[in-house]
């Protein structure tokens, strides 16, 4: 028996899905007893939105969250976010891996540009982190790319 009730809105009619955490639970001895699931709780989508409000609290504008799992076969979330400056970079960076580390218990598998300071890549798997300093992501564009994949309301 499982039970899952994932807060996920029809995104035909908005073009976008609610970051809505899962709720999820299992009769896992078969007595009848729902224990809760804290990997589920830890899923994909809530990391990316996790990432993306720390990356707000931290003063990143601009910043999306993309479900591209349909498209791409390598993660399920982009999360898109700008920094004014490197050392805003580095501090949103700093900033996610601490919390979803905190949070979620999960590090990155790797993280690419950390030495330049411009388009940092924190991969965590299902979940890619992109902080771009403004300019950079102005000339890669790379939302354009993915503009028919749903975006999650990651402020509910």
């Amino acid at each position: 028996f499982f039970q899952a009730e994932d807060g996920i809105r029809d995104s035909s009619v908005t073009g976008v899905q609610t970051c809505a955490l899962p709720i999820c639970s299992a009769d896992l001895f078969g007595d009848g007893a729902l224990m809760s699931f804290d990997a589920a709780a830890a899923s994909a989508r809530e990391l990316a939105c996790l990432a993306a409000r720390v990356a707000d609290d931290k003063k990143a504008e601009q910043t999306l969250v993309l479900a591209v799992g349909e498209v791409l076969s390598i993660t399920d979330y982009f999360v898109i976010c700008s920094a004014s400056n490197r050392r805003l970079v580095k501090t949103v960076v700093d900033a996610v891996e601490d919390e979803v580390r905190e949070k979620l218990g999960r590090s990155p598998l790797r993280m690419e540009g950390v030495s330049e300071q411009q388009w940092v890549l924190v991969d965590y798997g299902d979940v890619v982190v992109h902080v771009f300093a403004e300019e950079i992501r102005m000339y890669y564009e790379i939302e354009r790319l993915y503009r028919d994949v749903p975006r999650i309301d990651w402020q509910v």
